[in-house]
């Protein structure tokens, strides 16, 4: 198995920033919006991932990617049912206790699910668009 080359792409780059911006006005604009916050956010956040991997690196095989993404995915809620922000010390209301989380849900892990989904048909329509 070959390894990812190093190349940075300015448009996954600009399409990160675009993404993490969304999800930025997500949790400070509209957090009072139960939908948008509780689910759409965690359905865009595995796109943040995506592009952001694919701002630094050449990969070849999409669909691998976006399985380890979902796998990640994962594996960060999983650690939330064990509570692992507060065992690794960081307080309520820091910024890595809100990256990690600190409540399990079966709902955010349908809700990435649906994310690497939504990508997986857009990488493949848009690769049948450029051929």
């Amino acid at each position: 198995m070959r390894k990812p080359a190093f190349r940075f792409h300015y448009q996954y780059f600009l399409a990160t920033i675009l993404i993490f911006l969304t999800e930025v006005l997500i949790a400070t604009v509209l957090k009072d919006i139960f939908f948008v916050r509780a689910y759409l956010g965690d359905v865009i956040v595995v796109m943040l991932l995506y592009t952001l991997i694919k701002s630094f690196f050449s990969i070849r095989h999409d669909a691998g990617l976006i399985f380890g993404i979902l796998i990640f995915s994962f594996l960060v809620e999983f650690a939330q049912y064990f509570n692992i922000a507060e065992k690794l010390g960081f307080r309520p209301g820091s910024i890595m206790y809100i990256m990690i989380g600190n409540s399990f849900s079966r709902i955010d892990l349908l809700c990435y699910a649906i994310g690497c989904f939504m990508l997986l048909f857009f990488v493949k329509f848009a690769g049948k668009q450029d051929r």
